[in-house]
């Protein structure tokens, strides 16, 4: 008689992340947590969103983030509620390029980087930009995205290529 091997079985990539999550999921010390997003984002999703960071300032973990509109305003508000010292943006160009809505907002973070350097590139390149420094700063990277927002999934692909534990969450 041979013991047939279960096909069901998750590869060894599977687990190494899975035991990573779990090790961070006990661990009580404070992390680093990024959350990068789209910027059109459902209105229920909005909630959620800040509810989880909120969640997150709460247990006194330091947030980083960038500044537009959808996910990363609705994580700016969540952490300007419990600790605004807690909470870092970063811009993907300077101040005076984002919205004037998102602008007011940014008023009130104490720990904003403004990258003018990049004033002269493509958003989409300036962006990516950002979220490569936003990644190399956290310890875990929370993504909300739609299948096809090609710039935050080549984020999450790079953050995973540096050992970062990543969350993804399609809205779609």
């Amino acid at each position: 008689m041979t013991l047939s091997r279960s096909l069901d079985l998750p590869s060894l990539d599977s687990v190494d992340t899975l035991a990573k999550e779990l090790a961070l999921l006990q661990d009580q010390g404070k992390r680093r947590i990024a959350f990068l997003g789209s910027r059109h984002v459902p209105a229920v999703t909005i909630h959620l969103v800040e509810l989880m960071a909120r969640s997150l300032a709460q247990e006194g973990h330091s947030i980083i983030t960038s500044g537009s509109q959808g996910v990363n305003a609705a994580v700016i508000r969540g952490v300007l509620d419990v600790d605004p010292s807690l909470l870092t943006v970063l811009l993907p160009q300077s101040l005076d390029r984002q919205l004037p809505e998102i602008r007011d907002q940014l008023e009130s973070v104490l720990h904003l980087v403004e990258k003018a350097d990049n004033d002269d590139l493509p958003l989409p390149m300036a962006s990516s930009l950002c979220n490569q420094e936003i990644i190399s700063r956290c310890d875990q990277l929370i993504c909300l995205a739609f299948h096809d927002s090609e710039t935050l999934l080549s984020s999450c692909r790079i953050a995973e290529d540096m050992g970062k534990v990543v969350t993804i969450l399609f809205f779609d």
